[in-house]
């Protein structure tokens, strides 16, 4: 998966952005750059977590920004990397809800949209993933951890 995002340059990094909202408009950038997604998607997940909460924030640290498939707005499907170096609060009564690692899923068909849940799954259940992919800073960084875990 990390393999295929660095391919197709969705991908990005960042010292510190100021809010979630900022964050979720940030990790969609690359997508709507690609036209993978246009700007209404980025918006429909803001809406949408404002409506339930910081439901895509699966692990502590680690963000799936993402609606429903088939959105409005979205033209393809695609995942894209975002990291931010100083993590991003969505909660501020449970900072197990804060994210620097973002994988924003844009899902226009429902098969593949499942196989990328489920590729972001198993990496967010191997801690030392999630513990290299804090660490990184750039794109050097980020292919030296998809070649190490083979992700």
């Amino acid at each position: 998966m990390i393999n295929e995002i660095i391919k197709n340059g969705l991908y990005d990094f960042y010292e510190e952005i100021d809010t979630w909202q900022e964050a979720i408009e940030k990790s969609c950038e690359k997508l709507i750059e690609k036209n993978i997604v246009d700007e209404r998607y980025p918006k429909q997940i803001i809406e949408t977590v404002e409506k339930y909460g910081p439901y895509i924030v699966l692990v502590p640290r680690v963000a799936m920004p993402h609606c429903q498939e088939k959105a409005e707005g979205v033209n393809d499907t695609a995942v894209a990397f975002m990291k931010v170096n100083k993590a991003v609060c969505f909660d501020e009564d449970d900072r197990d809800k804060d994210a620097c690692i973002f994988f924003t899923i844009a899902s226009e068909n429902p098969d593949k949209h499942l196989e990328n849940i489920s590729e972001i799954s198993e990496i967010l259940g191997r801690d030392e993933i999630i513990d290299a992919l804090e660490k990184v800073e750039n794109i050097d960084d980020l292919i030296r951890v998809q070649k190490e875990f083979d992700i």
